[in-house]
């Protein structure tokens, strides 16, 4: 069993990735989704009493060091390092799964990006496990084989290769102006998909409603809120989906909520204790008598 598993890896990284050149970006993938998923049980696990073993977040001086910071760190060794290496092997391959593994901890965090604020636990945070998967599957496209980029040999000429890529960015700068952005990014890869996004009626909260729906147009616009009603079953897997990956907000914020409790009661005693101290100096300072009796 364990040598038709080897085989069947082998096998698939000789043919299907290297002879295709797409090891490299197959092996960001695999970082990208594993230190992703590790850091998502981690603080998960962080916030769980039943888990209470599980070491904490990183704080150095009362400063929270946010784990995009070490994922910025990674990408910068692994670019740097990949540009030195110059195309040899191993030390691609490391610096690819290094890089993967700097983005995943990095996107973990793209709320932080948008908000500039450690909404980490709130349902803003919820838009980095959106970004995650958009993400992991615009990186799954490349290994695929799925290249944007490609434009043919020239047979078809340079006005129809420079038509071809207007339309395509025309539809997908669309779909993200209609607020469908996982239409625009895969139809970045994908044209029928970015197509089909441009065509549909855009979300009713979207840039694309604001100026073209609304007073202007309230027949468009009522059947947006009707498409993207609150509580669709789109919207409830959606929900499930990102309570499955990251936890309900909920939860963590319960856990943030205890955690503020516990330091305000600790600095409360302090302040006590600190108080207690000084009012001690003090009596002893106006009442010298008291002190010559001892």
């Amino acid at each position: 069993m364990s040598l038709t598993f080897a085989s069947f890896v082998t096998e698939f990284w000789e043919n299907q990735l290297v002879e295709h050149e797409r090891q490299h970006v197959f092996l960001v993938l695999v970082g990208f989704i594993g230190s992703f998923a590790f850091i998502r049980m981690s603080t998960r696990l962080m916030r769980s009493p039943k888990v209470p073993w599980w070491p904490g977040s990183v704080s150095t001086g009362g400063v929270h060091v946010h784990h995009l910071v070490f994922g910025i760190i990674a990408m910068m060794i692994a670019g740097t390092l990949a540009f030195a290496a110059a195309g040899h092997s191993p030390t691609m391959e490391i610096c690819a799964l290094l890089f993967g593994i700097g983005m995943g901890l990095t996107i973990d965090e793209f709320a932080l990006w948008v908000y500039l604020d450690d909404v980490y636990w709130a349902e803003e945070g919820r838009s980095s496990i959106d970004a995650t998967v958009i993400a992991a599957g615009a990186i799954g496209l490349v290994v695929l084989g799925v290249n944007p980029f490609d434009l043919g040999d020239g047979s078809e000429g340079v006005p129809a290769v420079l038509a071809s890529a207007a339309l395509l960015g025309l539809c997908v700068g669309i779909c993200f102006f209609k607020g469908r952005r996982l239409h625009g990014i895969i139809g970045f890869f994908l044209f029928p998909i970015a197509l089909y996004g441009a065509c549909r009626i855009g979300k009713p909260d979207s840039a694309w409603a604001r100026r073209r729906y609304g007073k202007r147009n309230p027949k468009k616009q009522l059947k947006a809120e009707e498409r993207f009603h609150p509580g669709r079953r789109t919207d409830r897997f959606k929900e499930a989906f990102r309570d499955i990956i990251g936890g309900k907000p909920s939860e963590g914020l319960e856990a943030v909520k205890d955690e503020a409790l516990a330091a305000t009661r600790e600095a409360g005693e302090a302040t006590r204790e600190a108080g207690e101290e000084v009012r001690q100096k003090a009596e002893k300072l106006t009442h010298p008598e008291d002190r010559r009796k001892d």
